[in-house]
């Protein structure tokens, strides 16, 4: 076996805390690194290609990028025609931890981005377990150095306390892991709004004193290795994505391990069932910027290109030598957490608004097709032949795939999130999650009954001195369903929270999640402002004056914590004697609009969501107030 080395070529993946920038210091890469002519030639926060990822802020799906260097590093290793750099934009929420273990399996080293102010959160903690799990060098980027509260030695401080602990724990699971490595990490100063990046630490709430980005890329090649490959070994190459084409069909993401990689070869395709295929590569494309080209070069040991010709290839499978075919380990991830059926919309106004996918076969084409590319979903049948039961790793990642749904017109009716208990010693075992909440000091009492009530357990809890308190809690996965919506409103939408998986524990029994029961509407309709003044008083109302309902549907949120059926379509009865000003509705509070994600919260166990294109509901499972009286009775004498 000789080992040789790509000098040309870096691979890394930049991954960060929901965003910290990641985005604008991408985009400040990719213009100096010679990606772009002009910043004007691209939008601004690029990788974040996605409408839900630049709504919501976050990066859902691994995607990656190449940028030509030719700066000054570059020429001093006398590479004149420059470096590619292989850029790698995985998730930082653990939520789409599938994403990041594919972008991890993709990469040789990680650009971790921290908050100059917030410093390391949970999320930061299981990509750097991913990461030195994979024993892949760590480079810490500190972003933000101009925020007003930065506190930069502090937040350093805290990122080497935490690969210190991750890699003690990984010492007995990871052989030969270098804990000196681990802890030598070069730190580099950025503010990727401002496209500046600096070796030196500047003073807290300054910018760093380059003007460029030119450190980080210096960073990348000092400390990124090479390309390792074997020279006598055959073609291996792994599929880490997958993307279409709506000329070239499905394309293959890969990684070069070994051998090279023409247009038109003849290759043995290893499939996860263990069978070998011979298949044609009819094109293969290279990532130039944020575009793909035809390469007309072999592909050779450490490029991620694209192939197409092979329809039904999968994450995870092998493209080999035909003639000495030797597979890859398949990519494997986390077992999922949490679970929501998702079915065809059942209720009475099914088919009335724009939503045009109803019926149960397209519902379930498209969550097959979802598995071809998220290798940490699962779909099951269920009793029903319209509805399936989807697994995921949380509740954030099975909203946005129905949310995704949603968009493309389908009308779907999804239960509520539930936590997937597994037998451990013959006891019943439930996931866990280690919480980290920071909030203004006056809602601490708040927070900590909070999470008590949902039988979290304070582990440790911090003050910064700038009315700011830390406080980590361990809670049971079903304690945070609900959690978000409660959470905003006690703290006026001040607080962060942010969690990760953390294993099993003995069940912790039961949890109330909401102290208030539902409005429910009695009887079909236009929704009244007599009607909603009348009712006011019984609590909040989350439907609008003159919208539609049904029997069965959620109206509003009863301040007592039971159920109560209201007629919220009753009109005003018409008399002889009735002034133009008499109607006043001023007094009508305006309802709440829930999200998606809000919805799901809200719901209670006996409840459901309707989602279309259009509109969310809320409703009950069973709409008619009879036989939900008689499936409590049955349910309480079973």
């Amino acid at each position: 076996m000789t080992l040789q080395h790509r000098t040309d070529l870096r691979n890394v993946a930049i991954v960060a805390h929901v965003d910290h920038g990641k985005t604008t210091l991408v985009d400040a890469m990719l213009t100096q690194g010679g990606a772009f002519g002009d910043r004007d030639k691209h939008e601004e926060r690029a990788m974040d290609s996605g409408e839900l990822e630049r709504e919501k802020g976050i990066t859902i799906l691994a995607k990656n990028t190449a940028i030509r260097y030719t700066g000054p590093s570059a020429a001093a290793m006398g590479l004149d025609d420059g470096i590619i750099i292989n850029v790698i934009d995985t998730p930082g929420h653990a939520d789409f931890g599938g994403e990041v273990e594919r972008g991890l399996s993709m990469v040789d080293g990680v650009v971790l981005l921290v908050d100059a102010s917030e410093g390391p959160l949970p999320q930061t903690r299981f990509v750097l377990r991913k990461a030195l799990a994979a024993k892949l060098p760590v480079i810490l980027v500190v972003n933000k150095t101009d925020r007003a509260d930065a506190r930069i030695d502090a937040v350093v401080s805290e990122s080497t306390d935490l690969l210190l602990g991750l890699a003690s724990d990984l010492a007995d699971e990871v052989d030969d892991l270098d804990l000196d490595a681990v802890l030598d990490v070069p730190v580099v100063y950025a503010s990727g709004k401002a496209g500046r990046a600096s070796l030196n630490k500047p003073a807290d709430g300054e910018l760093p004193d380059s003007e460029t980005v030119e450190p980080l890329f210096k960073t990348i090649l000092e400390t990124i290795p090479a390309p390792a490959y074997d020279d006598e070994m055959p073609l291996q190459a792994h599929v880490t994505n997958l993307d279409a084409s709506p000329f070239l069909g499905r394309l293959a993401l890969l990684r070069i391990v070994n051998g090279e990689l023409v247009k038109g070869q003849q290759v043995a395709w290893c499939t996860q069932h263990g069978e070998t295929k011979t298949v044609k590569i009819t094109e293969l494309l290279e990532t130039k910027g944020l575009s793909r080209e035809q390469m007309t070069r072999p592909a050779r040991p450490g490029d991620i290109v694209a192939v197409a010709g092979i329809p039904e290839i999968m994450i995870g499978e092998t493209l080999a030598d035909v003639n000495d075919p030797r597979p890859l380990p398949l990519i494997t991830v986390d077992d999922p957490a949490i679970s929501m059926t998702i079915g065809i919309n059942t209720s009475p106004l099914a088919g009335k608004v724009r939503g045009h996918k109803l019926t149960a076969r397209q519902v379930k084409d498209r969550l097959e097709s979802e598995l071809i590319g998220n290798v940490s979903l699962r779909v099951l049948p269920t009793e029903r032949p319209d509805a399936w039961e989807v697994q995921g790793r949380g509740e954030l990642a099975l909203a946005i795939l129905v949310e995704q749904m949603r968009r493309e017109g389908f009308e779907l009716t999804v239960g509520k999130p539930q936590v997937l208990t597994r037998e451990i010693d013959g006891k019943v075992h439930e996931p866990v999650e280690r919480m980290t909440i920071d909030v203004p000091e006056e809602y601490l009492g708040t927070i900590t009954q909070l999470m008590a009530s949902r039988k979290g357990r304070m582990e440790t809890m911090s003050n910064h001195g700038s009315g700011w308190v830390r406080m980590e809690f361990v809670v049971p996965a079903r304690g945070l369903i609900g959690f978000r919506t409660r959470f905003l409103t006690e703290t006026r939408g001040t607080g962060i929270a942010s969690s990760y998986a953390d294993g099993f524990e003995p069940w912790m029994g039961p949890i109330e999640f909401r102290a208030s029961g539902s409005l429910v509407a009695d009887r079909a309709g236009v929704v009244t402002p007599y009607a909603m003044i009348n009712l006011q008083e019984r609590g909040s109302f989350i439907v609008e004056p003159t919208s539609e309902v049904y029997q069965g549907q959620v109206v509003g949120e009863n301040s007592r914590n039971e159920e109560m059926d209201v007629n919220i379509t009753k009109e005003k009865k018409l008399t002889n004697m009735r002034a133009a000003s008499s109607d006043s509705f001023e007094n009508l509070v305006p309802p709440r609009k829930f999200t998606l994600e809000e919805s799901l919260e809200f719901a209670n166990d006996d409840e459901c969501v309707e989602v279309t294109p259009e509109i969310v509901r809320i409703r009950k499972v069973i709409l008619d107030p009879g036989d939900r009286q008689r499936a409590r009775s049955r349910a309480k004498n079973a």
